[in-house]
C-alpha cells in the first residue's frame, strides 16, 4: 500500500481505506461464522443469517468495516468513494434488514454471540452514525444498538472478573468502545455502569508486568487497559493511576510495550493479528500521551513509540485477505488518535 510514511490520515489514505472496505463488506466468502446450531434447520449461510453484516470474513469485521466507511465519510467528505459509501448504506442500513440481524440475536443459541468484541464494535458503529449529518442510518440501526447495549447491561453484573487478553475477549477494549456509544447516545445510566465496572476491575492494578505479545494478540492487554481507564477517569486521576500502573514507562520499560511485534507470516490469520497489535498500540500510545502534561518526559516517549508501531504495520494493511478484511479499521484508530 502507498504512503506508508504518513502518520496521520490523508486524502490518499482515506481513499485507499475506502476501496479496501468497499471490497470486503459485501464479500460473503470466505467466511468464519460465530454460529451455534441447535438443529439442522440452523445450517444456513452468512447472508441468510446476517442480512447486513455477512461480509468481511466474519461478523465483527464487517461491522467495523462499516464503521471505517462511516468514519471516512465524516472525516474526509470529499473522498472519491463517498457516493459508493452512501449507496451501500442506503441499501444495507434499512429497517427490514436490521430487523433480520435483530432476529438472529433472539435465536436460542445466540446468547453469547460476539461477546464482547462484536457488541462493542456494533455500538462504536452506532456512535459514528450518530455523528453523521444524515441520521437515517443511525435511526435504522438503533434497535440493534439498543439490543447490544441491553446485553452489556445484563452481562456486566455477572462479570466478576475482567478478561485480560489481547484478543476478542478483552473487556478493556469492549468498554473503551462502549464509552463512545454511551456518550454519543446520551445514555448516562449505561455510562455509569461502564465506569463502575472499570473502576472495580482495574483501579487497584499496579506495576503491570506487560508479558506480551502473545502470538495471537491484536491488542496490548496492558495498553488497552490503560486506554480504557483513561476514558473513564478525570485527567488528574488518570495520570496518578497511570504513574502507578507503568511506573517506569518514561524510561521505556517494560521494553515489550515500546518495540513493534514481528509478523512472520501475514497469510496466517492468527499471526497476522500482530499487525493489528502494532496498530492498536500506536492508537493507545497516542491517546495516553495526549492525556499527559505537555512537559511530561513520557509524552514524547509515547509519541515515538506510537510512530514506530504505526510505521511497522501501516504498509501491510492490504496485501493478504487475512489482514486486509480488518486491519484498516485499526489503522484509522491510530491515524486519528491523540491531538
Amino acid at each position: 500500500m502507498s504512503s506508508p510514511s504518513a502518520d496521520r490520515l490523508t486524502p490518499a489514505l482515506a481513499s485507499q481505506f475506502a476501496k479496501i472496505a468497499l471490497g470486503h463488506v459485501a464479500r460473503e466468502y470466505p467466511n468464519k461464522l460465530d454460529h451455534v446450531l441447535t438443529g439442522p434447520e440452523d445450517a444456513e449461510g452468512p447472508r441468510a443469517l446476517h442480512p447486513v453484516f455477512y461480509g468481511s470474513f466474519d461478523w465483527h469485521s464487517c461491522v467495523h468495516g462499516y464503521w471505517l466507511l462511516a468514519s471516512l465519510l465524516r472525516l474526509q467528505p470529499d473522498v472519491p468513494e463517498a457516493g459508493a459509501i452512501r449507496a451501500l448504506f442506503d441499501e444495507m442500513l434499512m429497517p427490514q434488514k436490521v430487523a433480520g440481524e435483530l432476529h438472529y440475536l433472539q435465536r436460542p443459541g445466540a446468547r453469547g454471540f460476539e461477546r464482547p468484541y462484536g457488541w462493542a464494535w456494533l455500538l462504536e458503529l452506532q456512535a459514528e452514525l450518530l455523528r453523521q449529518e444524515d441520521r437515517r442510518w443511525a435511526a435504522a440501526l438503533r434497535p440493534l444498538a439498543e439490543a447490544f447495549a441491553d446485553r452489556f447491561r445484563g452481562f456486566l453484573p455477572n462479570a466478576v472478573y475482567p478478561i485480560r487478553t489481547g484478543t476478542h475477549s478483552s473487556t478493556a477494549f469492549a468498554l473503551a468502545l462502549g464509552y463512545d456509544y454511551a456518550v454519543a447516545a446520551g445514555d448516562e445510566a449505561l455510562l455509569r455502569q461502564f465506569r463502575e465496572k472499570v473502576c472495580d476491575w482495574y483501579l487497584a492494578d499496579r506495576d503491570a508486568p506487560a508479558w506480551e505479545p502473545s502470538l495471537d494478540d491484536f491488542l496490548s492487554p496492558t495498553l488497552m487497559e490503560a486506554e480504557c481507564v483513561r476514558r473513564f477517569l478525570p485527567p488528574e486521576e488518570f495520570r496518578a493511576w497511570f504513574a502507578r500502573f507503568l511506573p517506569r514507562a518514561a524510561k521505556g520499560e517494560p521494553k515489550a510495550l515500546f518495540s513493534p511485534a514481528v509478523v512472520s507470516d501475514r497469510s496466517d490469520g492468527k499471526i497476522a493479528h500482530l499487525d493489528g497489535l502494532n496498530l492498536s498500540r500506536a492508537w493507545c500510545w497516542r491517546e495516553i500521551g495526549a492525556a499527559l502534561p505537555d512537559d511530561s518526559a513520557l509524552r514524547s516517549v509515547a509519541a515515538q513509540a506510537a510512530r514506530r508501531h504505526l510505521m511497522a504495520s501501516l504498509p501491510h494493511v492490504a496485501g493478504d485477505y487475512m489482514g486486509e478484511h480488518w486491519l484498516a479499521s485499526f489503522a484509522l484508530l491510530a491515524l486519528t488518535a491523540g491531538p
